[in-house]
Formats: structure tokens, C-alpha cells, sequence
């Protein structure tokens, strides 16, 4: 008859061979068991030691703990805001993911709700044209991806952009980002940055060459941006001057200086004064200026753009005159309490500027002054 053993024999010999390094055949000998049943002894044992390790609370195994509760808390709120069951139809189960995805990750969403992520994958792909919430995200990361790219001067690709993305809570991959970034039309200059270079030695040309004086209105405009700070906050004013009157034909103030900021204050200039295809436009080599965006919605309006040199500064004198003029004239006397007074005041000089403001390099007449004898002018010869 085979003879049991106890729990302490086995400890004694799993540790005769474990710490004493004595050897099997002489504790098989000692003990008078098989050479399969010590073995078995050992296997036990070392099973038992890696489950008690496991469950030792190491820096890991508390990180893995920490990841798997964070993870069960996304799945509850998940399954709290969704507002569907178990037993739902897959269709409500993949509208309720679709509309809070923009909240959590796909993973999450599909554990959370029991739905393969094939299958949400091809609800979202399938329906994609037709689908609002993702139409209205693909918007919403196009206008957060061109703010990114224009705040780092053009520099940040696909990867850099999606960081900053989800360290502002969005979360996205750089897929993602990379095929918006190609139907913006957009890239990182450090792709071919020789290239741009020289690119802009030839393209980056100076048609005016401090040439400031026109024979008539639209012939060419005058552009920059410039910050001032109001209640801790940079503010960026873009303006925009024809060069025959120094009139400001339009103005935008921003919290980005941006490709957006100064496309847009063009286009108020462009719908009010309808130019013709031979006005040239003149602005400095900022970032916002030389970007693809606006260069090419210039030359869809067959527009010429004039650029001042690198570091030349009188290149674009009118306009960093007009500016100093602002500042020194209404924004540095003045602290403003809240932003809409300081846009008020903005508003207001610009109007006082165009409409009372006597300009010596126009014989001290104002720049509507000088529009409406040149149009008079115009009529009696017409």
C-alpha cells in the first residue's frame, strides 16, 4: 500500500532541493518515492510560488491594477450614458457607440456595449458619408489640426500634431491625422525644407520694392499683423490697406495668428472692393503669409502676391506706420476692462482713422477723403 505523505515531508524535500542544491536521487532515496512523484512535488510548488508572486503587490502588477480600474470605470460610464441593454439591437448599440465616440476609444466602446469592432467599423466606414457625428468630428479635428500646424509656424507633422491633440483630451490616431492634414493641403516643412528654400528665394518676390505710391484705389494692398495684450491675453490684428488712399479696407482681430485669420480679413477686402485680377498684394514673409492655404486661394483669384525681404522692415513701412499709429495713439492710453471694449476701441479708431484723421503723405486730406475726389474725378472724365 502506498503511503501518504505529508504537507511538511513535501516542504522538506521541495526545499532540501530548492535551497540546500541537494540532489534528486538523494532525496528520492532518503524519502523512498518515485522519481514521478518528486517531480510532481516540484511542479506544485513552482506553480504555487508564481501565483503567489502574482499576487505580490509590485510597481507593475499595481499599474496593471491601476489600468484594468480606470478601464472597468470607462466601461461602466459608458454603459450608464449609452442608455441601451444587453439584449438591445445591434443598431441601437451602434448608435449609441457612434455618439460617444468622440468620448471614449473603440476598444472601450465595443467591450462596454458587446459589439465586434469589425462590425462598428463597418457601420462607421459604410455609412460615413451620410453619418453627422462623424462628418461633424472630421470637421471639428480639421479646425483643431490647422490651429496646431499654424501655431508651430508650419513645422509639426502627423505624429507631433496628434500629441498635442491628445494632450487636449482628443483622442485620435495619426492616420487620422495625416489624411486630414492631406485634404486641408498641408505638410510639415520640414519635409523638403531645402526645397522650400529655394522655393522661396524664386517665388518670394518683391513687386513693389518701397514703391508706395498708386494712381488709383485696388492696384495694391498693403498687409500685417501685429499683438497686443489685453487682460493677459495676446490678441492678433490683422489689417489690410489700399495703398492710394492708406485706407483700411478691413480688419480682424484673433486669438491665433493664423493662415485663417489673414484668409479671412482678405476676403472681407475682396467681397467689398471686388478688385481686378491686376491688384497686387503686398505682405512680409510670416509664417501665416507664405503658408499653402492662402497662396493658393490668391492665385485662384488670380491675385499677385508681393513679399518684402527677409528681415527689411521699411520693405512695409506704411503698415508698421499705421500700427505704431494705433498703439501709440489709442491702445497704450488706454486699459481696457473687458475684450469687447478693447474690440470696440479698435473698431472705433479705425473708423476715427479712415473718416477724420488727416494723413500727412495725402496732403493732410483723410483716406475717404481722397477715395471720393478720386471717384469724382473718375465720373467727370467718364
Amino acid at each position: 500500500m502506498t503511503r501518504k505523505h505529508s504537507s511538511e515531508e513535501k516542504q522538506n524535500a521541495i526545499k532540501r532541493y530548492t535551497n540546500y542544491r541537494e540532489s534528486p536521487l538523494k532525496i528520492i532515496n532518503d524519502i523512498g518515492i518515485s522519481k514521478s512523484t518528486f517531480y510532481k512535488w516540484l511542479a506544485e510548488s513552482q506553480s504555487e510560488q508564481k501565483q503567489a508572486n502574482s499576487k505580490k503587490l509590485t510597481l507593475h502588477n499595481f499599474k496593471l491594477l491601476e489600468a484594468k480600474i480606470i478601464r472597468l470605470e470607462g466601461i461602466i460610464e459608458i454603459i450608464k450614458k449609452a442608455n441601451v441593454l444587453q439584449d438591445s439591437p445591434l443598431k441601437d448599440k451602434l448608435r449609441a457607440a457612434e455618439r460617444l465616440s468622440n468620448e471614449y476609444s473603440v476598444h472601450m466602446l465595443c467591450d462596454a456595449l458587446d459589439i465586434p469592432r469589425g462590425t462598428y467599423y463597418n457601420h462607421i466606414f459604410r455609412n460615413k458619408r451620410d453619418n453627422t457625428c462623424y462628418a461633424k468630428r472630421r470637421e471639428m479635428l480639421r479646425g483643431q489640426i490647422q490651429e496646431i500646424y499654424d501655431d508651430s509656424n508650419q513645422i509639426f507633422g502627423a505624429a507631433k500634431i496628434t500629441a498635442v491633440l491628445c494632450s487636449r483630451g482628443i483622442k485620435t490616431s495619426v492616420n487620422m491625422v495625416q489624411s486630414l492634414m492631406s485634404d486641408i493641403g498641408i505638410t510639415s516643412i520640414r519635409q523638403g525644407a531645402k526645397k522650400y528654400y529655394n522655393d522661396n528665394v524664386r517665388q518670394h518676390k518683391n513687386y513693389i520694392n518701397q514703391e508706395f505710391h498708386t494712381n488709383a484705389p485696388n492696384q495694391v494692398w498693403i498687409s500685417d499683423v501685429t499683438y497686443f495684450k489685453c487682460n493677459n491675453n495676446n490678441h492678433y490684428i490683422c489689417a489690410i490697406i489700399d495703398l492710394y488712399a492708406r485706407k483700411v479696407i478691413a480688419y480682424k482681430i484673433g486669438k491665433n495668428n493664423s493662415t485663417q485669420l489673414v484668409k479671412t480679413t482678405f476676403k472681407v477686402a475682396y467681397d467689398e472692393r471686388k478688385p481686378s485680377t491686376s491688384l497686387i498684394f503686398h505682405t512680409d514673409r510670416g509664417a501665416n503669409y507664405i503658408s499653402k492655404g492662402l497662396n493658393d486661394y490668391l492665385k485662384s483669384l488670380q491675385i499677385t502676391h508681393s513679399f518684402s525681404r527677409a528681415y527689411v522692415p521699411y520693405d512695409n513701412s506704411v503698415m508698421e506706420s499705421f500700427f505704431a499709429s494705433l498703439k501709440r495713439e489709442e491702445l497704450y492710453r488706454k486699459k481696457y476692462r473687458s475684450e469687447r471694449e478693447f474690440y470696440h476701441a479698435v473698431d472705433d479708431y479705425i473708423t476715427f482713422y479712415n473718416e477724420r484723421r488727416p494723413h500727412a503723405k495725402l496732403q493732410y486730406k483723410t483716406p475717404n477723403q481722397k477715395e471720393r475726389e478720386y471717384k469724382e474725378k473718375s465720373e467727370d472724365f467718364a
